[in-house]
């Protein structure tokens, strides 16, 4: 069983500790436990229940009713508050989801924000941000890799649907090299980028994850791309400046770099290196280069 500081709680509901610390002198819901020492610590099953309880507080639903709910209750409010949510109760919906490893809603969830949002605004403004909760639930080792694995693949297989939906671009297009350097294996981010370039006509060679930056000199020999764009999620700062020299040894292209912003600093680029911060900027940038 999981347990959890008041801050990690606060962090992870958006309940603040001032809240959570009134909420357990008035109600019963909320109990957390106590170490030998007397520090609050919060089971998984409580995570679970206030991520339950903030959705519905956020719509609205007073606490001294919530208080007296059952916990079929609690879950019958929320499935009715999520069929219209406001900002904010699709992200913890998620966050439970990820918890509990629920597939069905995860992925009514997912279908739901992209009907009505399209793919690149679910992506912007629902998985990237859902992806840096997860990246706090690694940093406090609150997640498996198995459930980190579990979403990710859901993630990707909504991604590439969408990809194989759009039309192929002319031959005559302009072409973009898209891959992951060695040892660099979050690629949500890589195949978004390919569903933009694809969705803007773009002729895209999706090279993948981990591909030896040696190779590059040949795929740049065989496809002659106007573009090349990698990332940098998990490589050690101090490691990106010699790998971006090596990508541009091995390329003519003008090289597109992405990636936690931590690891890419503006000393690490050149003439032929351009930054991307983010989807609509990459749109930009390619709408500006075709």
């Amino acid at each position: 069983m999981g347990s959890y500081s008041m801050s990690q709680v606060a962090t992870l509901t958006g309940i603040n500790a001032h809240t959570l610390r009134k909420w357990e002198s008035r109600y019963t819901f909320v109990q957390p436990k106590r170490t030998d020492t007397n520090i609050r610590y919060y089971t998984d099953e409580l995570l679970r229940k206030l991520l339950n309880v903030s959705i519905l507080h956020r719509n609205g639903f007073k606490i001294s009713k919530i208080d007296k709910m059952s916990n079929d209750e609690l879950h019958a409010n929320v499935t009715e508050v999520l069929l219209k949510p406001i900002d904010g109760d699709v992200l913890t919906a998620l966050m439970l989801c990820l918890l509990e490893m629920n597939e069905r809603e995860f992925v009514k969830i997912l279908d739901a924000h992209i009907l009505n949002k399209g793919l690149l605004q679910t992506v912007s403004d629902l998985i990237y941000p859902f992806l840096n909760q997860i990246g706090v639930l690694w940093g406090i080792d609150k997640v498996m890799p198995a459930q980190e694995h579990f979403v990710s693949n859901l993630i990707r297989q909504k991604v590439v649907s969408a990809i194989d939906n759009l039309s192929l671009p002319e031959e005559s297009a302009s072409k973009i090299v898209l891959f992951l350097p060695e040892n660099e294996h979050h690629e949500i981010g890589l195949l978004l980028a390919q569903y933009i370039a694809k969705d803007l006509g773009w002729n895209v060679y999706y090279l993948g994850q981990h591909v030896p930056l040696e190779n590059l000199k040949s795929v740049q020999e065989i496809v002659q791309p106007k573009l090349m764009l990698t990332m940098f999620i998990t490589t050690i700062p101090d490691k990106v400046k010699d790998k971006i020299e090596e990508i541009l040894s091995n390329t003519s292209a003008h090289l597109l770099v992405a990636g936690n912003p931590i690891n890419l600093k503006e000393k690490y680029f050149e003439e032929r290196t351009t930054y991307v911060s983010s989807p609509l900027e990459l749109i930009t940038i390619l709408q500006e280069k075709k």
